[in-house]
């Protein structure tokens, strides 16, 4: 990296909606499950596995209209997708399957859930044009979040940075489901919006971050046909 440009630890990381205080609280209250999965043997993947598992469960029920138990079963597959982490963590650091099978279950389950969310409205929603739209929406921005960290870490860099990372736009979908479970169908409207604001949001401040660690270096390509000269 050009030692005119600063350091990535040295840029502003952009505050997320949900602290590190308190996501390191909740990981803290999960850390009887990780020593419990230690001592029966379980690995991470399985762990991430069963995590997909039950979010695709969780759909199903919000497809149903089942909006409530939707929203608990969601959140016990989050835990679980907690749990993977701090169990990788725990038992050495993981591997890099380990890794690439978390990033893609957990596309494949956002996926999921947005469909389920879209089946809802379709079945139960007497005009589900604008909700089904809303939800296709955040489920894109979401989408590029993820993307524009990835890419940004195939280039070197860092990009967990910005407002609605996934714990962020998990909570806020979890939040909509149970108050739609409750009769404030708005709630889960207002949600669906939020995330696909602040997953727009989230990219753009990770554009920017990406922009400032590496303007003005040379591209991948071009570093190496320099080194092959």
């Amino acid at each position: 990296m050009s030692a005119s440009h600063p350091r990535a630890g040295d840029l502003p990381r952009g505050d997320s909606l949900v602290s590190n205080r308190v996501k390191e609280a909740a990981r803290a209250m999960l850390a009887p499950l990780v020593r419990l999965a230690q001592r029966l043997g379980i690995t991470p993947n399985k762990v991430t596995v069963a995590g997909f598992l039950v979010v695709v469960a969780a759909a199903v029920l919000i497809a149903a209209g089942h909006l409530l138990v939707g929203a608990v079963v969601l959140v016990s597959g989050s835990l679980l997708d907690a749990v993977d982490g701090a169990l990788a963590r725990a038992t050495g650091g993981g591997t890099a399957f380990g890794s690439f099978l978390d990033s893609t279950l957990d596309r494949a389950a956002e996926a999921i859930l947005y469909g389920g969310l879209v089946a809802y409205f379709l079945r139960f929603s007497a005009a589900p044009i604008g909700p089904v739209l809303l939800s296709l929406a955040a489920l894109s921005a979401s989408f590029l979040v993820s993307y524009a960290r990835a890419r940004a870490e195939g280039i070197g860099v860092s990009a967990s940075v910005g407002l609605a990372g996934r714990t962020e736009r998990l909570v806020l979908i979890v939040a909509g489901i149970g108050l739609a479970g409750l009769g404030f169908g708005i709630g889960l409207i207002i949600a669906i919006g939020s995330v696909a604001a602040l997953s727009a949001a989230t990219t753009i401040q990770r554009i920017w971050h990406v922009r400032q660690q590496v303007d003005g270096q040379p591209a991948l390509g071009e570093i190496d046909t320099a080194q092959e000269r």
